[in-house]
């Protein structure tokens, strides 16, 4: 019924001399398959979450949704093409806090802004993370490991899934709180192959996004020392908190979220939103992810959204700034 009453309109536009808007033209949305532009590599905790969605989304759309992987430049490569798409509907970016609300601040040049570039639809999944370490490093608390970086200053090299990258600010946050003196190692590609790189034992120590972990924390093959929910997690009751473990103050979390070009129809951005309300109050989809250390968070409305992103943006920025994290 929907499509035959913006047939009928388009047809009373046209008898009046005028051409259909770009809304009215697109009332069938969508007609074609939809393009979901990850910025990182598979592995990580975009990836993740992505294919999870994915088919969920797809089906309440009516149409296949195709992931496609752009990673590097600490996502930014992703974030220029999703950015510079077509605004109709076709291509959607999963975005998240390190591309979106922290790239405009350690990068002295970005290709695009996302504040300017995009229409945020809606919030889809927070995402807590651990601090972690090599099996073989002797350390079991955050303390121990700032006391052995003490000792050792300029020998432990901690990871991260790029110079720009929550995770990387993570770390500057701990190091800045206990002055310590260490080597950064980033890695291209998201947290998938940094975190591949600690379980080789090429880096020591690294935060990461937990669902990129959690399947290496099962099997034994990296060791949490600490989380940085304020609450323990229920995938990991026995590793404390940050909290707990002597910082009271440092609680971070990343977040990810759908967004379209700059310029896409309204209509469009609400069907989008639609959707995703639906797909992230499926049952498989919530406790898939709740297996994987993740959590549904949706926003009220894409205005609302709009609205958060702009706060985290100054949120993480003046963090960048005290920090004096920049791109390597």
């Amino acid at each position: 019924m929907r499509i035959v009453h913006a047939f009928a309109f388009a047809l009373m536009s046209l008898a009046l001399g005028g051409a259909p808007t770009a809304a009215q033209a697109q009332s069938g949305y969508p007609q074609k398959p939809v393009r979901m532009i990850i910025p990182f590599a598979p592995g990580g905790a975009s990836d993740f979450v992505g294919r999870i969605i994915q088919p969920h989304l797809g089906e309440r759309l009516g149409q296949q949704i195709v992931i496609e992987n752009r990673a590097g430049a600490a996502g930014n490569i992703g974030l220029e093409a999703a950015a510079r798409a077509a605004p109709d509907g076709y291509t959607i970016y999963l975005g998240n806090i390190g591309t979106v609300a922290i790239n405009p601040a350690v990068f002295s040049k970005m290709p695009v802004n996302p504040l300017k570039d995009f229409v945020p639809v809606t919030l889809v999944v927070d995402v807590p993370s651990a601090l972690v370490v090599n099996p073989s490093y002797a350390v079991n608390t955050p303390k121990e490991f700032a006391a052995d970086a003490k000792q050792r200053p300029g020998k432990i090299n901690f990871a991260s899934p790029g110079s720009g990258s929550q995770n990387r600010l993570e770390m500057e946050l701990f190091r800045n709180m206990e002055r310590l003196d260490m080597v950064h190692v980033p890695y291209k590609g998201g947290a998938g192959p940094a975190v591949t790189g600690l379980v080789a034992g090429e880096t020591t120590v690294m935060f990461t996004t937990l669902p990129s972990a959690i399947g290496m924390l099962r099997g034994n093959r990296l060791r949490a020392l600490a989380v940085t929910s304020a609450k323990r997690l229920e995938q990991l009751p026995s590793v404390p908190t940050m909290i707990e473990s002597g910082y009271p103050d440092f609680v971070t979390s990343s977040w990810q979220g759908i967004f379209v070009p700059a310029g896409t129809p309204n209509e469009i951005v609400e069907r989008l939103y639609a959707a995703a309300m639906q797909t992230m109050r499926t049952p498989d989809v919530v406790e898939r992810l709740g297996k994987g250390g993740v959590a549904v968070a949706t926003s009220a409305n894409p205005a609302a959204f709009a609205e958060f992103v702009a706060a985290e943006t100054r949120r993480w920025g003046k963090v960048a700034k005290d920090s004096g994290a920049t791109v390597d």
